[in-house]
């Protein structure tokens, strides 16, 4: 409340944590960054105490158990996409995820396998 006691914020709203907090200020992943549509998979190492994780850590690499690309992941756990790489980044740096697939165009013409994943995910709404 301020001080005329209006409410800026309902208790449905719940907690309220800017995306920069949860990266601790970072805006890109150290090391290369994640293309859009790259392709990222856990690893299969056990996380153990090398990373101090935050919910959203565990998050991303219970979803990364079977590949799942960059977009999709920001779009299903409904985080800013450059939260989702600083993110990915962090568990790519101790080993517990990696890029298994980029797809690159081929020439001029746009590569049939992502036409028809749009294609699909149009149908579906």
């Amino acid at each position: 409340m301020n001080a005329r006691g209006d409410r800026w914020l309902d208790r449905e709203a719940g907690p309220v944590v800017r995306p920069y907090a949860m990266v601790r200020g970072r805006t890109r992943p150290r090391g290369e960054g994640f293309d859009l549509i790259a392709v990222v998979a856990a690893t299969g190492e056990r996380p153990g105490d090398r990373l101090r994780y935050r919910p959203e850590h565990a998050r991303l690499l219970r979803r990364c158990a079977d590949p799942v690309s960059v977009v999709d992941l920001a779009s299903e756990i409904a985080l800013p996409l450059g939260v989702v790489r600083v993110l990915l980044g962090d568990l790519r740096d101790q080993g517990l995820v990696a890029v298994v697939a980029t797809i690159e165009p081929v020439g001029d013409r746009p590569n049939v396998g992502v036409l028809r994943e749009v294609l699909n995910g149009l149908r579906a709404l």
